[in-house]
């Protein structure tokens, strides 16, 4: 069974990154087991975390073929490093009255919260990594789910992770972080295709 794979990648801010993105994982037949894309604390740089299903050769060329991207900044696979891991499920179950008080034990059990109650179904919202959230899903299933929703998983390196160098104004220190700083102005009409740091006061003097 393939291994599920956290890879962090920092992207610029612009319209289609996240297509350019999913449109190489599409090429190139990468399995994508979720993926999850938000701002950071930067409004010019995103925060793309997917996770990838694959053997390490697969993992290291998908970080390989990222890295070749236009507008992406860094990428960081988590796989084997100490990190915190979060994703987030809201299922709809069945809940007669009569069986409600067992969901909502297993609910505490697992920190599952109540969001909704109704005459004949809760809403629970399950956070954690990975193996926390399928664990409830499965515990779910035999009292019937009648709807769900997922996020996609994030995660961030414990301590001074890879990618802490970014925000700290370094490069990359270490030879398998080392970021493209592929931030094509493709805003830019006179853009001659030269990759380029959008950022240079971020640059090692």
């Amino acid at each position: 069974m393939d291994r599920m794979s956290p890879i962090s990648v920092l992207v610029r801010n612009e319209t289609g990154v996240l297509s350019r993105v999913s449109g190489l994982f599409a090429r190139r037949g990468f399995n994508i087991h979720s993926l999850a894309v938000g701002e950071t604390d930067d409004p010019n740089v995103s925060r793309i975390s997917v996770v990838v299903a694959g053997e390490p050769p697969v993992i290291e060329q998908v970080v390989k073929q990222l890295r070749r991207l236009v507008s992406v900044i860094k990428v960081s696979d988590l796989t084997d490093k100490p990190r915190v891991e979060r994703g987030l499920a809201l299922i709809k179950v069945k809940a007669e009255p009569a069986r409600r008080g067992e969901l909502l034990q297993l609910a505490a059990v697992f920190r599952a919260r109540v969001d909704h109650v109704d005459n004949d179904c809760l809403i629970l919202e399950v956070t954690g990594n990975r193996e926390k959230v399928e664990a409830f899903i499965d515990i779910m299933r035999p009292h019937g789910i009648l709807e769900m929703a997922r996020t996609g998983q994030i995660a961030m390196a414990r301590g001074r992770g890879p990618m802490a160098d970014y925000w700290a104004g370094g490069g990359p220190d270490q030879p398998e972080e080392e970021a493209t700083y592929n931030l094509a102005r493709t805003s830019d009409p006179n853009w001659d295709g030269e990759q380029t740091n959008a950022f240079p006061e971020r640059e090692e003097k």
